[in-house]
């Protein structure tokens, strides 16, 4: 080769290779202006979250490996860049919060060779997510996903030390360099920075992928990073409820490679209240896959399991039997309950499809279309996925209306699957899901809406064998887990107790706080599928409670809300139809709490109110009942006790 070629053609490598270097900057913006999420691409790819002017996330890397070693965000050059902005809304099946809910962001997409990057900025926060785009099955190695928090930050933390969790913690608040020598945060994950907003980290639209946790950075300080289970290669069955991983792989999950991975969401709040409001991990989640959606029925449903199927004053012996669930049925159908939850024990053990002699399901069945009862029972979950097919089949024959599946205590790829496939199998008969036993909600409602339910909640089953579902955790819970989706607490005690009085007694359980407080929990809870836990038989001695019960509602066509601080009390409006329900929950603090009432339209409102007694401090069951009009000038003043908490109905009585 000449020399002067020779030259020309090391001048074109250098060139192509400080092209190829050369560092890539891209800015979105949320619709409001509030928040900016900066992306550099420059031998990798990291992305910063500021908001209102101030760094709320530094650099991040991100990437993902896959089988074979290539590192996707590592060394590829951006090919391309675009811009959209949405401004939409969505109308979910079954409402949690509002009937409309806003979808409005502006996106950055960054097209790479063989995948592209979707970054998000929404006034609520900001998201990203892989999307690939090859032409054969891929295996995801490894997942990089870190949140480096700006500044000093504390966090509200539900922490566990295993991959085998029924995702139940207590949060407590805790540096995020806590979170190390095995100790790991599950979703969602609250944050408080020092002098700035509080952001909570979640993922939405996790299907054939497993969850994400989160892990102190090796750097220290506040940075986090993701941690997900591998794959399980085999299991151990110590009974049909526990199925335990004893071989992983080593990779998290093998999957197609035309795919979108799951979001990872950063939601952003200046207030806390602001939270109470977020509905990003369900306007990120895939939209519906059920074309017909008539037969879907949110609702209340009497539930044996908590009162130990505790009944008094009848003619039978109460137990698991025909005789017990007929008069659940009977109480369920008096008070417009839409649904009777029969727990576990109900089936021979190891097969789902044979009722033990004492439970005539076909009969109850029956019994319960008489009163416009539905019928829902429970399952554990691998013995499910082994009956799927025949269950289903034989169910919607039956009539049943529902299945309760508990147990999975995962989310790697294999159980997340379980999700999916359950509820498609469900919905293909009309039945509906509430999943026990779960990992956090992670959009799979919306994309399957017969999914009414999760608990992956620290709930009122707990009060059962542990003191730790105080007051100041039921007012931590909507600031919490309630940012990922519905939430199965299952309130709704009868037997309520100051801190200092209350006892562990299984089979005759009690709850911590007022009256007032667990009736409040119907109106900040939300659950499309929600329980009355105590035994009928103590809701028939409680008149007053069962006035407000049988009337409140399930889901919202719009919720306001007004007050609140992580741990310290809560106070919201929610709205269905023309009727305004009014709930305030506070912890072990007493306090006044007031709302003003311009929300409600013209004319004038009858308010149906209980609240604390006088007494309440000393005898959490003491409550009173009060009755008046109100109108949109006026203020509703709500003096709450230790543990206390506050609910009203507020209905129109007159015509603007």
């Amino acid at each position: 080769m000449h020399p002067t070629a020779a030259l020309t053609a090391l001048f074109v490598v250098l060139a192509t290779t400080a092209h190829a270097q050369r560092p890539q900057h891209y800015d979105v913006q949320s619709p409001d202006g509030a928040t900016m999420v900066s992306v550099d691409v420059n031998g990798g790819v990291t992305y910063r979250v500021g908001h209102r002017g101030r760094p709320v996330l530094d650099a991040s890397p991100i990437s993902l490996t896959l089988g074979g070693g290539r590192v996707l965000g590592r060394v590829d050059q951006v090919q391309s860049d675009t811009k959209r902005s949405v401004r939409d809304s969505v109308r979910p099946v079954v409402p949690t919060k509002r009937a409309v809910v806003p979808d409005r962001f502006n996106e950055l997409r960054l097209r790479f060779t063989g995948y592209d990057l979707e970054f998000r900025a929404y006034d609520e926060g900001v998201s990203y997510r892989w999307v690939l785009a090859m032409t054969d099955s891929v295996t995801v190695a490894a997942e990089e996903a870190s949140f480096a928090v700006s500044g000093e930050a504390e966090g509200v933390l539900g922490i566990d030390t295993t991959f085998m969790t029924h995702y139940e913690p207590t949060f407590r608040r805790a540096h995020l360099d806590t979170l190390r020598d095995g100790r790991r945060a599950l979703l969602p994950t609250l944050v408080a920075l020092q002098g700035g907003p509080k952001i909570a980290i979640t993922e939405s639209q996790l299907e054939d992928y497993p969850g994400l946790y989160l892990v102190a950075g090796p750097s220290g300080g506040p940075a986090l990073v993701g941690l997900f289970p591998h794959a399980a290669l085999e299991e151990r069955a110590q009974d049909e409820r526990s199925v335990f991983v004893t071989r992983r792989a080593d990779y998290l999950a093998r999957t197609t490679g035309r795919r979108t991975l799951p979001w990872r969401i950063v939601m952003i709040a200046d207030e806390d209240r602001q939270l109470l409001m977020n509905q990003m991990v369900y306007t990120l989640a895939a939209t519906s896959r059920l074309a017909d959606v008539s037969w879907i029925k949110p609702g209340k449903a009497a539930w044996d399991w908590w009162s130990a199927v505790n009944v008094r004053g009848v003619d039978f012996r109460a137990g698991m039997n025909t005789e017990t669930f007929r008069y659940f049925i009977d109480f369920a159908g008096k008070y417009g309950l839409e649904y009777v939850v029969i727990d576990a024990g109900w089936y021979e053990p190891g097969d789902l499809l044979s009722p033990r002699p004492t439970m005539d399901i076909k009969a109850l069945v029956q019994y319960g279309a008489s009163k416009h009862v539905g019928i829902i029972v429970w399952a554990p979950w691998a013995l499910l996925d082994r009956q799927l097919v025949p269950v289903m089949k034989l169910y919607e024959q039956w009539g049943v209306k529902g299945i309760k599946v508990d147990y999975m205590q995962r989310d790697d790829q294999r159980v997340v699957n379980f999700y999916y496939r359950s509820a498609e199998a469900a919905a293909a008969h009309h039945i509906l899901m509430d999943y026990h036993g779960a990992h956090k909600p992670a959009g799979l409602d919306r994309t399957w809406p017969n999914v009414l339910g999760f608990e992956g909640v620290h709930g009122l089953e707990n009060n059962k064998w542990a003191a730790d579902v105080t007051p100041a955790h039921n007012v931590t819970l909507p600031f919490t887990r309630m940012l990922a989706g519905p939430m199965d607490y299952t309130p709704g005690a009868m037997t309520n107790a100051q801190t200092r009085d209350f006892r562990i007694i299984s089979n005759r359980p009690m709850a911590q706080g007022t009256r007032a407080h667990q009736l409040a929990m119907y109106v900040i809870y939300e659950a499309p599928l929600q329980m009355l836990s105590d035994s009928p038989s103590e809701y028939e001695r409680e008149p007053d409670a069962m006035d407000f019960l049988q009337s409140v509602p399930t889901v919202w066509d719009e919720t306001r809300a007004i007050e609140g601080k992580v741990g310290e009390y809560v106070l919201m409006a929610r709205r269905r139809g023309t009727d305004w329900y009014v709930g305030a929950m506070t912890n072990d603090t007493p306090r006044s709490l007031a709302v003003d009432l311009s929300f409600l339209g013209s004319g004038r409102y009858s308010l149906d109110a209980t609240a604390d007694g006088l007494n309440a401090d000393r005898n959490a069951m003491d409550y009173t009942r009060a009755r008046r009009m109100v109108t949109s000038r006026d203020t509703l003043v709500m003096p709450l006790a230790q543990g206390g908490g506050y609910v009203a109905i507020l209905r129109p009585v007159s015509p603007p």
